[in-house]
């Protein structure tokens, strides 16, 4: 049997309405005891005296689904986790905003506390999801994760 791969990225910046929706599906669990949440969010950093006004993301969609997928079911094996949602910004995302939503549900605070670490971290490391980021002067560079 296939499994689905769920679409994890959102047209330009999440809400904070979509982010508690998110969080009210979960709340009909009752054996949940612990969420944890990571919300990255777009800086106004400052390159070689400009500044960052918005990052436009993109990604190579299929791959980036299919990778999304095998952290999501790594966490599922490593931690005891109830639920785990995923999202990521495609498109044009402003100064301020929310770009990334890591949200983990567990029975336990220190399983979503790792959960949640481990599944940033090999985002950032294993997702193809490019971000140029768009200077206020109309210029523009590719972001270098760190």
């Amino acid at each position: 049997m296939e499994t689905k791969v769920k679409n994890v990225f959102v047209q330009g910046a999440i809400s904070p309405e979509f982010i508690a929706n998110s969080i009210a599906k979960c709340q009909s669990k009752t054996s949940i005891g612990a969420h944890d949440i990571f919300l990255g969010q777009v800086r106004a950093d400052s390159i070689e005296g400009k500044t960052v006004g918005a990052i436009e993301y993109s990604a190579y969609e299929g791959m980036a689904h299919q990778k999304f997928h095998e952290i999501q079911e790594a966490a599922f094996e490593q931690f005891n986790l109830s639920c785990m949602d995923i999202y990521h910004s495609l498109g044009k995302v402003a100064v301020g905003e929310i770009c990334l939503f890591v949200f983990v549900s567990s029975p336990h605070r220190k399983e979503v506390f790792d959960a949640l670490h481990y599944v940033v971290e090999a985002i950032k490391k294993d997702i193809p999801v490019f971000g140029k980021e768009l200077f206020e002067d109309d210029s523009y560079q590719w972001k270098v994760n760190t």
